[in-house]
Parts: C-alpha cells; structure tokens; sequence
C-alpha cells in the first residue's frame, strides 16, 4: 500500500508545535543559563576552578541514563556538551590552546572536550601549544599523542618531559583524511601538503593517484589547505572543517589507508588551574621514567605491575638525546593513583627508576 500524502494543514499544525517547544526550550535554556552566572560567582567567591570535565561527565551520564528516545545517547551527550558549554562561557569562558589555523583535527578534538563556546587559541606547533599552556596564556591545550596507523607523536611525547603541565582529560577521535583542492579534479597536481603524520597516513592512496606529485610537509593539515588555497596546482590533504574554512573541493573523501583511523588527544594543564581528576572508574595514569642502564632493568619496572594487579596499556621509548644510548619509557597504566594497587605499583616503581614523573591520571576516552 502506498503512503498518504501528509495534508498542508497538518505539517503546518505539527510546525506550530515546534515552534511553541522551541521557544519553551528556549525559555528553560537561559533559566539554566541564570543559574550557571550564580554558579558562577560562587566558584569565584571560593577561587575553585570553573571548568570540571568530571562534573561534564556526570551531568551527561545522569541525562543519557534518563533518556527514553527517540533521540540517541551521542547526540543527547552532545546537545548537553554545548549546552554546558555555553553556560559556562557566561560563568568564565575557557581559553583553549590548539594547533592552528582553524580547521585543524586538534581543534575538533578541544571542540569536543570542551564546546564550541571555549575560546580557541591557535598556535603554530605542539611547541607553542605547550609554551601557551604552561606561561598561562590559556588555561588548557590539546595536543595530539598517539595515532592507531602510525604510532606516536614523538615530538608530543618529548615536551612533556620538561613541562609543568598534566594530564587532565582525553579525547580519541575519528581521523578521516580527505584531498582538497582548488578545483574539483586529480588532474595536473604538482604538490600535496599535509602535516607528515598525515602523508604517512594516506600514503599508499597518494602512490596510487597522485604518484608523480611531491608530498611536502607543513606544520598542520589546515595549514596545507590554507596553502592549497592559494595555488591550484597544490592539493592538501585535510579535514572538511578545512575544505569549508578556506573554500576547496573535497575531491576524494576517506583517502587514509586504514578506514579505522584514530588519533588520541591529551587534554594538559597547569596543576593550579585544574588538579587531578578524580577516579571515574575508567582511568588511565600516564608516567614518564627512565632506569638505570644495566641488564634486566626494565623487566624489573613490570615487576611492582604485576606484583599489584595493575595493567600497562601502553609502553613507548624515547631517546634521552644524552649520547650514551639512554632512553626514556612512557607508560600508561589502567587505573587511578587513589586505588590501594596503583598507589602501590607507582611506589615501588619510583623507587626503581633514575627519572620518574606521573604526567596525569585521568578519565579514558570512549
């Protein structure tokens, strides 16, 4: 049986009704709004932080569990991020250092730790976002780590060493890579500009389509589009943020060489701005350390590990650059410094190491 048409008159009664809830929800949004202002001046009064990713958390979890649809739990966490996000830039808008321009995967990932009403700080390298962080330009950075296809961001890894700042939060992001261009066609492509993490990313696309073009790194992705922008024998490869911040063709979507390609985001800080979160029940605690070099060192640092029951999710070395072949292991444990068994492992392994630093213990990103 084929459908009835909807009559005129009852899609123009059913927009009547959208319009009368809208403005409700409009009404209850600035309520909301008024009581996050006296929030506000209290937490001023009290000098306590402004900006709580646990309180966010909590509030989103308590309103997916008491969500009966038709609308899906993402897009309700969503909708509340940016409610809550608005909210607070009347209480104390939050300034966010990035890797810039706008267009960048690193500024989607502040977007969706913090809303798009955080003021965004864009920042030419991982570098200046650290510096920005920690001389307190911004209150927070986000700074990319580690990606699924191609490892870790070293350079990331190495400014943790000598900075002030922790690790407060995480977000894990869904990377699509697309080529962008002035025109919407492969033809007579001279140059690709991507940040490099990004050309080894989509590399076996690029051989196969553009093998004659020469692949030149930049510092980010937007700024390779911001560049193609301005020359059309340049492509870039980039996000769609980029296509629409500088006007391009997506030319070919999804050019990334694995189809489940994510890169992991670390939300820093100084300790005076936010202390460590407290445990949610999914946590990860990130350390820096270095031992001592002689044989069987490092199989003792899993030792107080497995002593303990605790997990390491991850182990990465990285050279100490002193000349005498010395290297630096990052560590991810699962788990929070207040359980008896990580406070336990993380004692005795200090106890081990010639260099030992916790960068943070935080919630795990979903």
């Amino acid at each position: 049986m084929s459908q009835q048409p909807v009559q005129p008159e009852a899609l123009a009664g059913l927009r009547v009704q959208i319009d009368s809830i809208d403005q409700q929800l409009l009404s209850l949004l600035n309520q909301r709004a008024r009581v996050a202002e006296q929030v506000g001046k209290i937490k001023r009064a009290e000098g306590s932080p402004f900006f709580r990713p646990d309180r966010v958390a909590q509030v989103i979890d308590k309103i997916q569990h008491a969500n009966q649809g038709p609308l899906l739990n993402q897009h309700v966490a969503a909708i509340w991020r940016e409610i809550m996000s608005a909210c607070l830039a009347l209480e104390a808008p939050q300034r966010v250092a990035v890797l810039g321009p706008e267009g960048t995967f690193t500024e989607q990932a502040a977007i969706e730790f913090f809303g798009s009403a955080a003021n965004l700080i864009y920042c030419s390298s991982f570098d200046e976002v650290f510096h920005a962080t920690a001389a307190g330009t911004a209150q927070f950075g986000v700074v990319g780590v580690e990606n699924s296809t191609e490892g870790v961001v070293a350079r990331s890894l190495d400014l943790f060493l000598r900075s002030p700042v922790h690790v407060v939060g995480e977000v894990s992001l869904l990377v699509r890579h697309n080529l962008l261009r002035q025109v919407n066609n492969l033809d007579a492509v001279e140059v690709v500009l991507a940040h490099p993490q990004a050309l080894a990313q989509c590399q076996g696309w690029l051989t196969q389509h553009l093998p004659r073009a020469e692949r030149r790194a930049v510092s980010s992705n937007a700024e390779g589009a911001r560049l193609a922008a301005t020359n059309p024998a340049w492509a870039a490869v980039a996000s769609e943020r980029a296509a629409a911040q500088f006007g391009l063709h997506i030319v070919s979507h999804a050019i990334q060489d694995e189809a489940y390609n994510r890169t992991r985001f670390l939300v820093i800080c100084l300790p005076q701005t936010l202390a460590t979160p407290p445990a949610s029940g999914r946590d990860c605690t990130s350390l820096v350390v270095s031992v001592p070099n002689r044989p069987g060192a490092v199989h003792d640092l899993l030792v107080p590990l497995k002593n303990n029951g605790v997990s390491m999710t991850r182990f990465e070395s990285r050279p100490a650059k002193s000349g005498q072949w010395e290297y630096y292991f990052y560590i991810d444990l699962a788990g929070h410094p207040s359980q008896p068994n990580v406070a336990a492992a993380l004692k005795e392994l200090q106890g081990l190491c010639a260099f030992y630093k916790v960068l943070g213990a935080y919630p795990v990103s979903e």
